[in-house]
């Protein structure tokens, strides 16, 4: 099952995610199929910046998004 999910980047109190589309059993940091987007959570306000396409794409054909990553895409999708 394909999951979108975040991919914790950035030094340790200054943390940066990569959006993607992973296989569920693959670990948080380790092998993913498709980069979707960054979210940076040190901005005032949050940065998003997402390839709406990819995700438009990733949902339709199934991929489930988990709770955290689905408030980003929620945010993200909005603007």
């Amino acid at each position: 099952m394909v999951k979108i999910r975040l991919a914790r980047y950035g030094a340790k109190k200054k943390p940066f995610y990569r959006v993607v589309a992973a296989d569920s059993r693959s670990p948080r940091d380790g092998k993913f199929i498709d980069i979707l987007g960054t979210y940076d959570p040190t901005k005032n306000p949050a940065a998003i910046k997402l390839d709406k396409d990819k995700v438009k794409t990733w949902l339709d054909r199934g991929a489930q998004p988990s709770e955290t990553a689905g408030h980003v895409l929620k945010r993200g999708l909005a603007e």
